[in-house]
């Protein structure tokens, strides 16, 4: 990287843009906004300068070297590549700070793209080699970024002071403005402009004890993309999770790196952690003050055990939260080309566990095998040999289509299909995690298909086209 991110003050420092076409109304623009005492050499304008006019002193003229005298900064935006480069090498030569608006790799300034909420700011730029990039992910931040953020960055600062000095150290601090972004009324508060009943609230939330809070918060199947946004802010601001083995490394990069990490490690087969204990891991730690993630595959009130931990929290008196996340029987399926329902196919959609339960009770397996609908089962490879008997047993042709679905929305999805009368014998050929579909609508995979994973022939050759493109 040949360029220092600064952010540099530039209100009532004199600078200078050399041209009069839109690149130098857009560079003047911003100089405007943050305060800048500007001239601008050019010997014609276009409208949007002349709108500006008012707040600039124009020099009707070409370019000459005096015009650089007592400057500050220098912008060369004229659409003449030689003035440009003569604007560059005498700003250079006087040791100015200059950007060359047609040269960015040359300049010693470069204007950033940048995502603003008074006073907040968030700048970025890709050193002028992919300015296309660069736009794509201001738009990103700018749908993402609340609007009343640079409101809430004011009553944060006039109250800094105030909160510094009833938390004695740092955590306690970040702890606080963390549930304070977090809190209903106070967002509803900067949302409708009512800036002072906002910093009255956050005043009176100061002298409140800090109590610790446990978030639940649904990871989804795999893909990070699939995350939620309110997921992704619930885990950069964690100060402890919780952890299950179902969990995606790339989603576990995406952890707020000081937060303490703790594998709980539920996976199919067995349980590293009891219940009990993970729900008593919960409690001890929220009782310390701390904001707390519980990070479960999918989502956590399907077949994820969450509600068993929210009743838990409930009988402790601590307070907590639930992130949705999006369940493998919608994401892995939309992955696989399998529609959960269809016009012509399935009018309806079932979910149920393979595991057993506790006291050996059989689901109702003649509701089960009704035709025309699609069956989803979680957790269902040890026991897909005695679904397959229970299932035609009841009624369900032999030849009904199934799917199996191995890390779905993964890289290394893997999709193995056949017919119910082969369940068991395609269940030998994956592995967990692995989701099951049996009906109609998962004949569709063939045709419906788009998720190209890693190996796939699909996959290779759209590789290999991009490299011998």
């Amino acid at each position: 990287m040949e360029h220092l991110p600064l952010f540099i003050k530039i209100k009532h420092r004199p600078c200078l843009v050399v041209g009069g076409g839109k690149v130098a109304a857009r560079k003047a623009r911003v100089l405007l906004a943050r305060g800048a005492r500007l001239t601008l050499v050019a010997p014609k304008l276009c409208p949007e300068l002349v709108a500006l006019q008012s707040q600039f002193i124009w020099q009707n003229d070409v370019f000459e070297e005096h015009y650089l005298d007592e400057q500050f900064l220098v912008v060369a935006a004229t659409d003449n590549k030689e003035v440009n480069a003569r604007v560059y090498q005498a700003a250079n030569l006087r040791g100015l700070l200059v950007n060359k608006a047609d040269d960015s790799k040359r300049s010693a300034v470069i204007f950033p793209s940048i995502v603003e909420r008074f006073p907040l700011q968030v700048a970025f730029s890709t050193g002028g080699d992919a300015p296309w990039l660069a736009r794509l992910l201001r738009a990103r931040l700018d749908a993402l970024l609340p609007k009343h953020w640079g409101d809430l960055s004011r009553v944060a600062g006039k109250l800094r002071a105030k909160v510094q000095g009833a938390f004695a150290t740092s955590d306690e601090r970040r702890r606080f403005w963390a549930r304070a972004e977090d809190d209903v009324t106070l967002n509803h508060l900067l949302a409708q402009g009512k800036i002072a009943e906002a910093e009255r609230w956050l005043k009176q939330s100061i002298a409140k004890p800090q109590l610790g809070e446990v978030i639940l918060v649904g990871a989804g199947p795999g893909d990070p993309d699939l995350l939620t946004i309110k997921a992704l802010n619930e885990l950069q601001k964690a100060e402890v999770v919780l952890y299950d083995q179902l969990v995606s490394p790339e989603i576990m990069a995406l952890i707020r790196p000081e937060a303490e990490l703790i594998a709980v490690g539920k996976k199919a087969g067995h349980h590293s952690v009891p219940q009990e204990q993970i729900n008593q891991l919960l409690v001890d730690q929220a009782l310390t003050g701390k904001r707390v993630v519980r990070l479960k595959g999918g989502d956590p009130f399907m077949f994820g055990r969450g509600a068993e931990e929210l009743e838990t929290l409930k009988e402790a008196g601590i307070a907590y939260q639930v992130v949705p996340g999006i369940t493998a029987a919608a994401g892995a399926t939309a992955y696989a080309g399998i529609p959960l329902t269809h016009r012509d196919h399935a009018q309806s959609a079932v979910f149920i566990t393979g595991h057993s339960k506790q006291d050996g009770k059989e689901p109702n397996w003649a509701s089960l095998a009704q035709s025309r609908q699609t069956l989803v089962i979680y957790m269902g490879l040890m026991r897909s040999a005695h679904i397959q008997q229970r299932l035609i047993e009841n009624g369900l042709a032999s030849s009904t289509p199934v799917a199996l679905i191995e890390r779905g929305t993964t890289p290394q999805q893997r999709v193995v299909r056949g017919t119910l009368s082969e369940l068991g014998v395609l269940a030998e050929q994956v592995v967990s995690p692995s989701l099951m579909v049996i009906g109609e609508v998962a004949a569709l995979a063939d045709s419906l298909a788009w998720f190209k994973p890693q190996g796939s022939t699909e996959a290779a050759q759209a590789v290999a086209q991009e490299q011998y493109a």
